[in-house]
């Protein structure tokens, strides 16, 4: 079976994005995660694949503790009603299976039909790295927020940024 890392791996060199990648048990969810991770420095996150009431995709990525309420969240992103995304559906779309979903998938959204919302916390700090799965849940890599960025809307993506602290804190 082809690593699907390979790609995003070669993709990231041609653009000149500097990564470092951890290998480890295969992960499922975030508490798996923070139990095994130890000491491994930057922000980690959530990734939820969803599905609005009138079939638009939306990849939205979060810091891992982030509560977020999706009968809410539709309003932040102005789209409809939001649900999970089908696991067939994910990998029609981005390429993976569920414990898998991260932002390096969008690679694999040839359609480009997912729009995708980062946590603006994120990019608040330009000096951390952010820790993602790379199309496999048995591996963590780590980007910059700025090569994040640049890998992002190299794809043609222009993320949607929320404030999880400001308007989304609040209860609509």
């Amino acid at each position: 079976m082809d690593d699907p890392s390979t790609k995003l791996f070669g993709y990231f060199e041609k653009l000149g994005i500097d990564i470092s990648t951890l290998e480890h048990v295969p992960l499922f969810t975030v508490e798996e995660s923070q139990a095994l991770r130890g000491d491994l420095p930057g922000m980690h996150s959530k990734n939820l694949f969803l599905k609005d009431k009138k079939g638009a995709l939306w990849l939205v990525v979060a810091q891992e503790d982030r509560p977020i309420q999706l009968n809410h969240l539709h309003k932040h992103l102005g789209c409809q009603r939001l649900s999970f995304g089908k696991p067939d559906l994910l990998h029609q779309t981005l390429g993976v299976i569920p414990g898998s979903v991260t932002p390096f998938a969008l690679i694999n959204d040839q359609d480009r039909v997912v729009h995708v919302a980062f946590d603006s916390a994120f990019f608040q700090s330009g000096d951390t790295v952010l820790n993602f799965h790379p199309l496999r849940n048995d591996r963590t890599t780590s980007i910059s927020p700025n090569d994040l960025l640049k890998f992002v809307t190299s794809l043609g993506y222009t993320p949607v940024m929320l404030d999880f602290d400001g308007d989304l804190a609040k209860n609509d």
